[in-house]
């Protein structure tokens, strides 16, 4: 989808303007968007893997759902909106926790992302089998424990597996929801 969005200064804050996603990234403009991580109690992430139709990292494995905020969008309505369309799972806001705000500033080609990941958490409190995934964006589900999602992190270099370059990121996330939920 070639949605509108809304264009933030390069330190994030809001410039009043809308464009085309597709625009954004042709011209590096900067832009917010979601990024939910999900785990459940019994210590399990769930990844998505990208499917094989993104022009971007398609078929590695990432973040539970994420997308762009449409303009006007609160990053509230945006997590819940992108969770049913990707998953199939309605989330309450409330059980959402905003973890950070994590600048991504990459060049694939011709488009040039500069994103503000607006991060969030939150448990998993349905069946894994009872999600529904995507088919234009989702290629896969899966949950991983803390201990496989982290020695899949060390060999993200040479597995082929996670996003390489996002490897920092990665281990704060680890790291968050370790120390977040005892975990």
């Amino acid at each position: 989808m070639n949605e509108t969005i809304d264009i933030v200064t390069k330190n994030g804050e809001p410039t009043g303007k809308t464009a085309l996603k597709s625009e954004a990234h042709k011209n590096g403009w900067y832009h917010n968007t979601i990024h939910l991580w999900l785990f459940t109690s019994e210590g399990k992430i769930l990844l998505q893997q990208r499917s094989q139709k993104k022009v971007i990292y398609p078929l590695l494995w990432d973040v539970s759902v994420a997308g762009h905020i449409d303009a006007g969008e609160t990053f509230i309505n945006a997590v819940l909106r992108e969770t049913k369309e990707e998953i199939g799972l309605l989330l309450e806001p409330n059980n959402l926790y905003h973890i950070g705000t994590f600048l991504h500033k990459t060049n694939y080609g011709n488009i040039q992302d500069n994103e503000f990941h607006q991060v969030f958490l939150a448990e998993l409190h349905i069946e894994f089998n009872k999600l529904i995934p995507q088919e234009d964006e989702v290629e896969n589900l899966k949950l991983v424990t803390l201990k496989e999602f982290d020695a899949l992190l060390k060999d993200s270099k040479t597995n082929n597996h996670f996003v390489a370059s996002n490897s920092n990121y990665y281990k704060f996330i680890l790291n968050t929801i370790k120390e977040r939920y005892n975990t």
